[in-house]
């Protein structure tokens, strides 16, 4: 069991196609995994293995050259996506009993593509904040150390997979819930561009600050998840179709960047010392393979406004309506964010648009002077799982529970791709993640930078045992 826990999904998948492996056999290993590890740090607390074991007896009827990219690999699904006939709380009170009777988009593609459905993984209220936590199930805690939070949204996808709980993991970002978790958990998260992924479209149909995206504990693991959630679809007018080439041929190119920025902070937060110190270490181990390595960043001064304008707008958008029907079933951050939403006039929705408009065209040019922009995923290691959110770095108090996310939403705002990969540990052994970025579309070249960063950082991930907190 521990030497397939231990696989890579690529390796998997062609161990599946040969027939060496069956999806059940994974099936059986993720189950006896599951059964001795979540009850340490509960990433996964819907599973579904009934009816995954059904699709995989299914699968198997076919030839192995009709089982899709992912041939029968089992895959997380967040639970904020819906899965027919599986418990689909949103971490929500009010829909704590919910069972869609149709799939998601995104679950229908992976299903398509020999995906296997066996679990959902934790998420905080509605994806509100970046701490896995909620009145459903609790809250997910950090493996490195279970006293420490998973971060979020994607918190119970992340620790789920640093575990050995999950090969792959499907999650979502609107302020860094890809990336966030990744950097907490040390595995990788990736932020595509908007309408790569095919996406339910349940309030609105044009939404751009929030997307879809893959997990995994390393870039080639994660391209294959991506290159299987990819594809056009006329239920979601902003998908793009499937490019020519595959990501994960992209990854495996050889392509390397000639010259890329680091930036500690972006101009617009504070930053722990330490991460700082680690993910400058790691975007210079870039000179390693040639690549000129130059600390600067565009301006992002207009961030923290357009950010928070455009967030209140989609959480009215999305939960006004729930909140006027249960005004006692949401969180406090929740509320805040749905009223500020409320509030906003015309005036001040177009004056976040063109902020947002110019951001965009800034990085833009600053994107075709350097390949990449490097910068922290988060600006604090994993903080205590009690703390609903970072209120205070280096000696800055934040205005709100999201601010703190400004290094990653400062990203979303832009329409640009990244990611977060595992660059390094703290005096205290806590993984840390370096944010890499690449233009809107520049995917091939943000999994290919990223998989040589990879290689010569080293850092091979495997699963580990959850750890509780370290005696001093």
């Amino acid at each position: 069991m521990n030497e397939l826990i231990n696989a890579r999904a690529t390796d998997l998948v062609t161990r599946l196609r040969k027939d060496e492996i069956t999806p059940l056999d994974l099936l059986d290993a993720l189950d006896a995994r599951i059964a001795s590890g979540d009850k340490k740090i509960n990433a996964l607390p819907t599973l579904c293995f009934d009816r995954a074991r059904d699709h995989a007896r299914h699968l198997m009827q076919k030839p192995a050259a009709e089982r899709g990219l992912l041939a029968g690999i089992p895959v997380v699904i967040k639970d904020l996506t819906y899965v027919a006939g599986v418990r689909s709380t949103s971490g929500s009170r009010i829909c704590a009993d919910f069972v869609p009777e149709t799939s998601d988009l995104t679950v229908e593609r992976l299903e398509v593509e020999g995906g296997i459905i066996y679990a959902k993984s934790n998420t905080p209220e509605f994806g509100a904040g970046a701490n896995t936590f909620n009145d459903v199930f609790g809250a997910t805690l950090n493996p490195w150390n279970t006293a420490l939070s998973a971060a979020g949204s994607s918190g119970g996808a992340a620790a789920a997979l640093a575990t050995g709980m999950a090969w792959l993991a499907q999650g979502s970002d609107v302020g860094g819930s890809l990336r966030n978790p990744a950097s907490f958990c040390g595995i990788v998260g990736m932020r595509p561009t908007v309408g790569r992924v095919a996406s339910t479209r349940r309030y609105t149909v044009d939404p751009t600050l929030s997307v879809e995206g893959p997990m995994a504990r390393n870039v080639l693991d994660m391209a294959l998840m991506f290159d299987a959630m990819l594809g056009e679809d006329s239920r979601d007018m902003l998908s793009k179709p499937r490019p020519a080439q595959s990501f994960v041929d992209a990854t495996q190119s050889g392509w390397k960047p000639k010259r890329v920025a680091y930036s500690r902070d972006l101009g617009i937060t504070p930053v722990d010392p330490q991460v700082a110190e680690l993910t400058r270490a790691a975007a210079m181990r870039f000179t390693e393979a040639g690549v000129i390595v130059e600390e600067a960043h565009p301006d992002f001064s207009e961030a923290h406004e357009s950010f928070h304008v455009l967030r209140a707008r989609d959480f009215a958008l999305k939960y006004a309506h729930l909140l006027d029907a249960h005004p006692d079933k949401f969180k406090p951050e929740s509320v805040w964010n749905i009223q500020e939403g409320l509030k906003l006039t015309t005036r001040d929705i177009v004056r976040a648009e063109h902020q947002r408009a110019e951001l965009a065209r800034r990085l833009d040019a600053f994107l075709r002077d350097y390949d990449l922009l490097l910068c922290p995923a988060t600006i604090v290691p994993p903080f205590p799982i009690g703390h609903r959110y970072v209120e205070e770095c280096d000696g800055h108090k934040f205005a709100n529970y999201v601010e703190w996310l400004a290094i990653v939403y400062a990203i979303t705002l832009t329409g640009a791709c990244a990611l977060s990969l595992p660059c390094g540990f703290t005096r205290e052994h806590l993984p840390v993640g370096l944010q890499i970025v690449a233009p809107a579309n520049g995917e091939a070249k943000l999994l290919a930078g990223a998989k040589l960063l990879e290689e010569i950082l080293g850092l091979d991930v495997r699963p580990i045992e959850p750890r509780g907190t370290p005696s001093l």
